[in-house]
């Protein structure tokens, strides 16, 4: 047998209806819907870190560059060259002053006679192949900052060893963007780059040419 239910029950059943359709009319037809805050991954992420600002390069700032530059050639030549020559010449008449008169000179020991023959051949081959790699890092200074925002980079440095020296400088001009966060940056984004290595000591003693033939490299007389 089924009991009736109490009058309150109804009376809350209806009260709760009337308060959700409300609600949903508030929501829909009859009323602004409220806004919601957009969801962002930091929101929602347990891993999510915010990325850093890009730092501004200011002058005299300190960065770190490493220079790698290498190159490589190949060429090859030949030259097969050949020349002849042949001469004859003689001298059958000539003049000759007798006091204030001209006239023939009569040549007494015969006619003279020039006869030559040349023959030149040159042959050359050459195969030349060079492959060199430079690869070290330097501090250098933001010594200007241009109107545009590129930034001037100087650079200079020295390592002695016992007699060993090494000298290393470097110039350039770089975007700021370029330079990570960590003041950091490569040499082939580094504009009108300019590398200066030398060296000095025993080491550069055993293999660098004397004067004499740094002469006859660079004039080549034979």
């Amino acid at each position: 047998m089924t009991r009736p239910m109490p009058i309150a029950c109804i009376l809350t059943l209806a009260a709760a209806m009337a308060a959700h359709s409300a609600n949903a009319q508030n929501n829909s037809l009859y009323g602004p819907v409220p806004q919601r805050a957009p969801m962002t991954l930091a929101d929602t992420s347990w891993t999510y870190q915010a990325s850093e600002e890009p730092k501004t390069a200011k002058l005299h700032d300190l960065v770190k560059v490493t220079v790698s530059v290498g190159s490589e050639m190949s060429s090859n030549g030949k030259i097969d060259r050949k020349k002849q020559g042949y001469g004859d010449l003689k001298l059958s008449k000539w003049i000759k002053f007798y006091g204030w008169n001209l006239g023939e000179d009569k040549q007494n020991y015969g006619t003279p006679e020039v006869r030559g023959e040349v023959d030149n051949k040159i042959q050359a081959q050459a195969d030349l192949q060079t492959k060199d790699k430079l690869k070290f890092t330097i501090a250098c200074r933001i010594v200007d900052i241009r109107p545009n925002g590129n930034c001037v980079l100087e650079g200079n440095s020295t390592v002695k060893d016992n007699e060993e020296t090494w000298d290393y400088s470097l110039t350039g001009e770089v975007r700021a963007v370029d330079i990570k966060p960590d003041n950091t940056i490569a040499s082939d984004v580094i504009a009108d780059l300019k590398v200066i290595k030398r060296e000095a000591g025993n080491v550069r003693d055993s293999y660098r040419r004397g004067w004499a033939l740094e002469w006859l490299d660079k004039w080549q007389p034979f």
